[in-house]
């Protein structure tokens, strides 16, 4: 498994060993002794998965603390881009986000720390994305930030005709109205 660095602390870019042959292919999605020798320890207690058709935008979502969590997202199948957008206050990159096309082929993940809103956009005809979380689900706690908030610039890979959200994603805050409790 290697580890990169995205210029955003902890949001790490995971991308697996993949032994592939005439069968197809094996690879560790996840293996916790070494997500733990590489200095990322935690402990994943919820696996979450959504199925979402090309033009779908799911996000900015994320939980006010104590119920915060950090996320390791991945594509078994389809293409998405994934966004995570910094909600530190204290944070050298707060308000900005960081992008990456995760797919099936090529089986990267996307380690998401607590502080972080997070969203995705789809690219192919259907995705099928799957994250682990440290922390359950709260209702309560749920948050979210407007996937279209100028103030942020988000380009999803997508044009605007395409876009398919929920109505609840559509009412969501814009960044410089949202609850944050992260880093104050």
């Amino acid at each position: 498994m290697e580890f990169t660095q995205t210029g955003f602390d902890g949001l790490v870019i995971l991308k697996p060993q993949v032994f592939e042959d005439n069968r197809g292919y094996f690879f560790e999605s996840y293996n916790q002794e070494k997500m733990h020798s590489a200095g990322y320890h935690y402990n994943f207690i919820q696996d979450n998965q959504s199925r979402s058709f090309h033009g779908v935008i799911r996000g900015l979502h994320y939980q006010l603390e104590p119920f915060a969590q950090t996320k390791l997202v991945r594509v078994p199948y389809g293409r998405i881009f994934d966004v995570a957008v910094d909600i530190r206050r204290n944070s050298p990159t707060f308000g900005k986000w960081y992008g990456l096309e995760i797919t099936g082929i090529n089986k990267y993940q996307l380690l998401i720390p607590k502080g972080f809103a997070h969203g995705f956009s789809v690219l192919s005809e259907e995705a099928l994305v799957i994250y682990k979380t440290d922390n359950l689900y709260n209702p309560g706690s749920e948050r979210g930030i407007a996937y279209d908030d100028a103030d942020l610039d988000i380009d999803w890979k997508l044009n605007s005709r395409e876009i398919i959200a929920s109505v609840r994603d559509k009412g969501l805050a814009r960044f410089k109205d949202a609850e944050m409790n992260f880093g104050i």
